[in-house]
């Protein structure tokens, strides 16, 4: 019984490129196999104490629960979530060297890590910095770099916003509106996007400031790299959708299935919406 179990999330994993149907979100599909992974993420990752618990293809590893204001680490392993893991496991001879930008504790890092593809991760907030540090050292995660920084369109610095209630929502601050309760305010340092050549995948988790991330980017800049990200409002995806039209970058939507954006409609405008693949590539890698 214990190995069935253990094998219950290796084979969603492996099987997700083949259910792409169901990665659409509010889709019955999408529902089922979100409550499925649910249920095993809290069986497998619920307890604090740091030993090696099994993960799909990508072997044990080190990941004790850690409280994050109303949300914890298990939601870190939503679906949405899953399905780029799994993206990363079925390119993981495509993708050499990945740039995690806004790494939060650092689960995307120790995937791609665990699937041998190198990455500089991002992440401004000390205290999750902290924790990331001690995730991808308990996981052997050498062909990580950890950078306590953000990532923009430019080089130098800005004010940080630390959301109390939700820290995985904390953001530059001006990249979300109307940000609520109580908030702790902090400079950080950034890096600016078109300065971090050399990579062939881009992650990317900004919290809002998605769209001024990607304005800096040319056309030159998708002939060497892909990217997967959220978008964070419909403000962000109206920026997103016409920048990346303008230099003939190519747009695959979670929300229609991976196929091309084609309207403004097919972009999502939040993280509910699932995730964005930018690339020059015909089609979205999933064989």
């Amino acid at each position: 019984m214990t190995n069935q179990k253990t094998d219950a999330l290796a084979d969603l994993i492996q099987q997700l490129p083949r259910q792409r149907d169901s990665h659409v979100p509010g889709s019955p599909g999408y529902e089922r196999l979100q409550a499925q992974a649910r249920q095993e993420v809290q069986r497998l990752f619920s307890g604090a104490e740091p030993r090696p618990r099994p993960f799909g293809p990508f072997g044990e590893i080190v990941f004790p629960y850690h409280k994050m204001g109303a949300v914890d680490s298990l939601d870190l392993f939503g679906l949405d979530e899953l399905i780029l893991f799994s993206f990363y496991w079925t390119n993981r001879r495509r993708y050499r060297r990945a740039i995690d930008i806004g790494a939060n504790i650092g689960l995307h890092s120790i995937v791609l890590s665990r699937c041998g593809i190198s990455a500089r991760c991002y992440e401004p907030d000390p205290k999750h910095f902290q924790v990331l540090r001690a995730n991808l050292a308990a996981n052997g995660c050498g062909n990580i770099e950890a950078v306590n920084r953000a990532v923009s369109s430019h080089a130098g610095s800005a004010q940080f916003l630390r959301i109390l209630g939700n820290t995985t929502s904390s953001h530059i601050a001006g990249s979300k509106k109307n940000p609520y309760g109580p908030i702790e305010e902090f400079p950080v340092q950034l890096d600016a996007i078109t300065a971090l050549g050399g990579a062939d995948l881009f992650k990317i988790d900004a919290e809002g400031h998605e769209a001024d991330i990607l304005r800096a980017t040319g056309s030159g800049f998708w002939d060497q790299a892909d990217s997967v990200l959220e978008v964070g409002s419909p403000e962000n995806a109206a920026a997103v959708f016409e920048h990346l039209g303008r230099i003939k970058a190519r747009m695959f939507a979670q929300k229609i299935r991976w196929q091309q954006v084609r309207t403004l409609a097919d972009v999502p405008t939040s993280h509910r919406e699932g995730s964005l693949f930018i690339t020059t590539k015909e089609e979205m890698p999933w064989t």
